[in-house]
């Protein structure tokens, strides 16, 4: 089914856009009360306010990157509450949009650590393409409203699948950016996967010393070519 033909109901946007590999990952929350729950409350903000990312892209994270190919994690707090900013993947715009202050420290530490030029676009989809999960804790929010979707049930839903993904998976790199991030490491068989913590990239964390130089580009590249994989290509 095209996500453009998808009727607009959250219910079938779950079913249309998480790929079928993701369901030993979510299954078993879909049949919660707490998951019914979420789903009745972001139906009832969307059609009430203006609230993003649009429906069909709630869960791109999960469309783009199918488990097969996943050995990275990128977790962010919730969507850009700016219009026309949030595309699903945690950090990423859509294309043509002005880079937030965030992702344009991310993209001056990846130019620096790489020795590349600085990237022009913010839509990070190529990231999710090639086996990063772009996950924010929080997958929505009302306009201009940060935080406004926090504490109804969605980070149960992720870090319910930031435990699979430990538990199913190994040598992931999973990259913990802020002090909201490091709170995920818990969840993550430290034995099993490789963690990089660092500072949050937003200008506050960042202008105080806590982001730049962390290289984290460049040693999530190390430890997966050490795993025997490839290597993300960050400016394809």
């Amino acid at each position: 089914m095209s996500l453009n033909n998808a009727k607009k109901d959250i219910s079938l946007v779950v079913k249309v856009n998480i790929d079928q590999d993701w369901l030993k990952y979510v299954k078993e929350e879909f049949d919660k009360s707490y998951f019914k729950e979420l789903m009745s409350f972001v139906e009832t903000e969307y059609d009430t306010y203006t609230c993003f990312p649009p429906k069909h892209e709630i869960f791109s994270a999960f469309e783009y990157c199918a488990p097969k190919k996943l050995k990275v994690v990128i977790i962010g707090q919730d969507p850009y509450h700016g219009y026309g900013q949030a595309n699903g993947l945690c950090f990423s715009v859509n294309d043509d949009i002005v880079l937030p202050p965030s992702l344009r420290n991310i993209f001056k530490e990846l130019a620096s650590d790489l020795g590349k030029p600085f990237p022009n676009n913010g839509n990070l989809r190529h990231w999710a393409e090639q086996g990063i999960l772009l996950l924010n804790a929080t997958l929505t929010v009302r306009e201009n409203e940060a935080g406004s979707h926090q504490k109804r049930g969605w980070e149960q839903f992720t870090d319910a699948i930031i435990r699979n993904i430990s538990e199913h998976k190994n040598e992931v790199v999973f990259l913990l950016w802020g002090g909201f991030a490091k709170k995920k490491s818990k969840l993550i068989d430290a034995d099993r996967h490789n963690i990089i913590l660092s500072g949050h990239p937003s200008p506050l964390s960042a202008n105080r010393g806590y982001w730049f130089g962390n290289k984290s580009f460049s040693k999530t590249n190390s430890l997966l070519e050490q795993a025997g994989l490839e290597p993300i290509d960050w400016l394809k």
